[in-house]
């Protein structure tokens, strides 16, 4: 399949691999928060898709942010397998996206309406989520096995960028092995994706404006600063404090298959 697969498609499997490895090694539950929330992903699929941002983009979040508590629903409530969690909850993505491709209207009306009402709805999810104290966990699989598996499982999803088109930007590829990562602390998760879409908004605004004068790259890279100018004072209200966590033991085998 690697021959289907441009320069942008491969790099995306590379830099996703990267920082969900990363994730997959911090313990505390919001530092693999803040790391999820990097929209390194959003960038390097936009630039493989070359599509202008659109509504499929903004409405990208709601199905984000669909995905990280439906795992969590699943997950915690359900008591369902943390596997079959996540396989469920990206089925969900991916069939809803496909779903809604056809219909969505690409008109500016409609996407400022859709940037207006998920950026809404981003703040009041982050004002009804209080925080949660939830143990810390870090992989105990050594990082040459984790890495590639990692790849495998990333390689699968990019494959699948044609038929999401935009929603691919924002498919929950670091999502999919965070929720996995992170299911000792699935609500700290949750809570970050609303700051994610608070920053993301604007990011995907100064973008849209932006590329038809200065192109898609560049129009990225500005939308970036926008990005860091909203979630970095944020991402700080909510670092971790100062003190050691409870650390949940690892059990290569048991609670560590990828």
């Amino acid at each position: 399949m690697l021959f289907h697969l441009g320069p942008w498609d491969i790099s995306l499997v590379i830099v996703v691999s990267l920082q969900a490895t990363l994730l997959a090694y911090l313990a505390r539950p919001q530092w693999k928060a803040i790391i999820l929330s990097l929209p390194v992903p959003f960038t390097v699929a936009a630039m493989a898709l070359g599509q202008r941002a659109n509504i499929t983009h903004v409405l990208g979040l709601v199905l984000l942010v669909s995905f990280t508590h439906g795992v969590r629903l699943l997950h915690s409530r359900l008591r369902l397998p943390i596997l079959l969690a996540i396989v469920l909850a990206a089925a969900g993505y991916c069939v809803t996206a496909g779903l809604l491709v056809p219909w969505l209207p690409q008109s500016e009306a409609a996407f400022w309406l859709a940037c207006l009402a998920v950026w809404t709805l981003a703040v009041g999810l982050f004002r009804a989520l209080p925080e949660r104290q939830e143990p810390d966990y870090r992989s105990a699989l050594p990082v040459w096995l984790k890495l590639p598996i990692i790849a495998a499982v990333v390689l699968g999803l990019v494959i699948l960028k044609g038929w999401l088109q935009g929603f691919m930007a924002l498919f929950p590829m670091v999502g999919v092995v965070a929720a996995y990562e992170a299911r000792y602390s699935l609500w700290t998760m949750g809570r970050q994706i609303p700051v994610l879409m608070m920053a993301m908004v604007p990011l995907i605004v100064t973008s849209h404006l932006l590329q038809p004068a200065v192109g898609l790259g560049l129009s990225l890279a500005a939308g970036w600063l926008v990005f860091l100018a909203v979630f970095l004072p944020v991402a700080w209200h909510m670092r971790p404090r100062l003190g050691p966590g409870r650390l949940m033991p690892a059990r290569v085998g048991q609670d560590d298959r990828l």
